[in-house]
């Protein structure tokens, strides 16, 4: 199997695929000849990323809804009759000090990290069975070191790479790979977007992060989607339960 055709005809759903990464990955997968179904919540976002390419489709769906999974999977099975790759990449999370704990913020974050992902897992389990597919699940670097004012959006993603190697294993008997991409400080308009901070203090974050990377810059969708083709490829087929991380040297930095 060459680089080439590894995804051609191939079906991939992407969460969260309407920007960032997600986008970034979606429009890779296009341009290597897979179909791919995008969610996402914003209509405008989604309608670009449609109209990007005529392999992508969107679907407006809300990760934090439990019943969001089965009609994900049951649009993408519909519209291709198969299903290759699912990119668990929709995140939710929020800068929280203790004395701003909330639990309705909190839930919102166990929900889209941890309960979507498990829930889009288990509605695309036969189908992925059938195709020997695999999973990627988009984790962060952030976790591997305490983050006082992401903890619970660092908790919940490091909760998901665990899921990651436990999944491996369970799967692994129907020929379902699991891995995940970690990636450290990126452009992807998290800041702004997921975190929902004011861009001059996105801006003064973004600065620091830079600062910290050993390798010099912040990174790029471009630096993480390569891997995310990489581990979910048909032809990875004997490494499954890694989480690797795509940093610059970030998460070593003393």
């Amino acid at each position: 199997m060459t680089h080439e055709n590894v995804w051609q005809d191939r079906v991939a759903i992407v969460t969260g695929g309407s920007s960032g990464i997600g986008k970034a990955t979606a429009l890779a997968l296009a341009e290597q000849g897979a179909k791919v179904l995008v969610t996402g919540r914003d209509p405008e976002r989604l309608a670009g990323i449609a109209a990007a390419s005529d392999a992508i489709e969107a679907m407006q769906a809300d990760s934090a809804d439990p019943g969001s999974a089965a009609r994900i999977v049951d649009a993408a099975f519909g519209r291709w009759q198969r299903l290759d790759l699912v990119v668990n990449n929709a995140g939710a999370g929020q800068p929280m000090p203790i004395e701003a704990y909330d639990a309705g913020t909190i839930a919102t974050m166990c929900a889209v990290n941890i309960t979507s992902p498990s829930l889009l897992v288990q509605a695309a389990r036969e189908a992925l069975r059938e195709t020997g597919g695999a999973i990627v699940n988009i984790g962060t670097a952030i976790s591997r070191n305490a983050a006082p004012p992401v903890a619970h959006y660092a908790a919940t993603k490091a909760a998901l790479e665990h899921l990651t190697r436990s999944w491996a294993i369970e799967l692994a008997g129907d020929g379902i790979r699991v891995n995940a991409v970690s990636p450290g400080p990126v452009k992807s308009g998290a800041l702004t977007g997921m975190m929902g901070l004011p861009a001059d203090v996105a801006q003064a974050i973004e600065a620091q992060e830079e600062a910290q990377v050993p390798l010099g810059r912040r990174g790029l969708p471009g630096d993480i989607v390569p891997w995310v083709l990489r581990l979910g490829s048909p032809a990875m087929d004997w490494l499954t339960g890694q989480v690797l991380t795509v940093d610059g040297g970030w998460s070593q930095r003393a």
